[in-house]
């Protein structure tokens, strides 16, 4: 387990941008954008990865999970 899997991320289309939008509300604003969801996802985890990479290097811990999904998915 990595110690960015607790946080929630979200990939999702956009009507608005018609695109799909990839993003994690808990550690930065913005996200990532695509046409392919699953290449929206990858790209959204690597921009994780960077950013838990910045938090080590500055030597910052990650923000605390507060985004919580609204039910449990089965």
């Amino acid at each position: 387990m990595k110690a960015t899997d607790i946080f929630h991320r979200w990939v999702a289309w956009s009507d608005a941008d018609q695109c799909y939008i990839g993003y994690c509300p808990d550690l930065f604003h913005g996200g990532v954008h695509g046409d392919d969801p699953i290449e929206v996802a990858r790209e959204l985890q690597q921009a994780i990865d960077e950013w838990e990479e910045i938090c080590r290097v500055d030597g910052r811990p990650l923000p605390e999970a507060r985004t919580r999904p609204m039910q449990e998915v089965a």
